[in-house]
């Protein structure tokens, strides 16, 4: 799904590790590891179209590194799922469990389709198909699976189901992001876009700026974008701009995003009539706003238009949505990039959080578990501080570094080299 000009988001990610590796010394071997997932899985299966014909799907399932504990990592439904952008994703999520310090490896997953063309019939028998076919792979000790680019809590339900049936009981925590009838997480469905939220405050609060006179762009006005912006208006923010893949909506004196929500829910942002339109969505991309938050799909910011960011600071609510020559411009530039693997933790913490409950039997309440969730990532944005300090580096690779640090006690402490 990576839309960078030059590297894969696969390439990206190595490249990332060795610009943090390039501070440590660490063992070839150990950098072998890091750089190639543990396990792949490509599945090929049939599902019953509401026709009655019958279409054959392909997926993917990719495990890195388990040295920290179960692999951990969302499925997305999208035409342009593939097994490169499956590993990458799963890297980044290993780098990211560890950062955050919960016991988990990164694993990701994938089916081609494209969602808008299937009912909701065929997508609940895509759902249980993939289940079906990864099954053997997946497991609370194996791998917890959890949703992403166009799935959701419905869908999980059903996976968690199909699982459970195979196994003759109840299993709840094969799954996260399920809904919470039947074992889901209270604050799960804005845990990303919260945690995001928490970050902004505590960075504005270091740089003594007000919330009244900060102004936010959205990229991306899906459950992670939409969240986002509306936690933040809430908050009194000025979100100027908001844009999906059809439009992008400005406002200088800042958008009513309680009516531009309406406007999405309806169908079209272009229904919100208060507001100008960009001529291509992705010119909300160099808004003049002090925030940006790129929270649609990876590569978004590249070598061709990093020079014409204005925002000073970038908040990565997607993943990889910064390539890495992109980010070598905006830095040059001063800009300052809070890099995906701390600014949408938020989510995988709350999935972890989710385990551990599911293991009790015993459910917190909201408020409960964010404020676990925000004393975790606060946690974890301070320690980057300490690394962007002592190897005077970006807070990527600063993000980078501690989570390395942490994979690499794992593997000694397993005796793997």
């Amino acid at each position: 799904m990576s839309q960078n000009h030059t590297l894969t988001a696969y390439d990206q990610v190595k490249q990332q590790i060795r610009e943090a590796t390039d501070h440590l010394d660490i063992s070839p071997i150990i950098k072998d590891l890091l750089n190639q997932p543990k396990r792949v899985l490509q599945v090929s299966f049939p599902v019953e179209m509401d026709d009655g014909s019958t279409k054959l799907f392909e997926g993917y399932r990719a495990q890195h590194l388990d040295a920290l504990g179960p692999y951990k990592g969302g499925l997305r439904f999208h035409p342009e799922v593939d097994l490169e952008e499956a590993k990458a994703l799963a890297m980044w999520m290993t780098f990211k469990c560890a950062l955050v310090q919960i016991p988990h490896g990164g694993g990701k997953g994938g089916v081609v389709c494209d969602p808008n063309e299937l009912s909701d019939r065929e997508i609940k028998r895509l759902s249980r198909a993939f289940m079906e076919a990864v099954q053997d792979i997946i497991g609370e000790d194996k791998d917890i699976m959890a949703p992403d680019v166009n799935t959701n809590s419905t869908l999980m339900g059903y996976m968690m189901d199909t699982y459970a049936k195979r196994r003759g009981g109840t299993v709840p925590g094969i799954i996260t992001g399920k809904p919470p009838i039947v074992g889901g997480s209270a604050g799960r469905n804005i845990a990303t876009a919260q945690g995001a939220v928490y970050i902004v405050n505590e960075l504005l609060n270091d740089l003594n700026r007000t919330k009244e006179n900060t102004t936010i762009a959205v990229q991306g006005f899906g459950n992670g974008g939409k969240i986002a912006a509306r936690l933040l208006y809430d908050l009194g923010y000025k979100v100027i701009a908001v844009s999906d893949s059809k439009t992008g909506l400005y406002h200088k004196d800042g958008l009513d995003i309680p009516k531009v929500q309406q406007a999405k829910e309806e169908g079209d942002l272009a229904l919100h009539k208060n507001a100008q339109r960009y001529d291509h969505p992705d010119d909300l991309l160099y808004a003049e706003a002090d925030i940006l938050i790129p929270a649609a799909l990876d590569g978004v910011i590249h070598t061709e238009n990093a020079h014409d960011i204005n925002a000073e600071i970038i908040v990565e609510l997607a993943n990889g949505p910064t390539t890495v020559e992109g980010e070598k411009i905006l830095t040059q530039k001063g800009k300052l990039v809070i890099p995906d693997i701390l600014a949408n933790s938020g989510g995988v913490i709350v999935s972890y959080l989710e385990s551990v409950q599911n293991h009790m039997n015993y459910y917190w309440s909201e408020e409960e578990v964010l404020k676990q969730m925000k004393e975790r990532i606060l946690e974890s944005y301070k320690s980057i501080l300490v690394y962007v300090d002592q190897y005077e580096t970006t807070y990527r690779t600063a993000a980078m570094i501690a989570a390395i640090k942490r994979v690499e006690q794992a593997i000694y402490a397993r005796g793997w080299v």
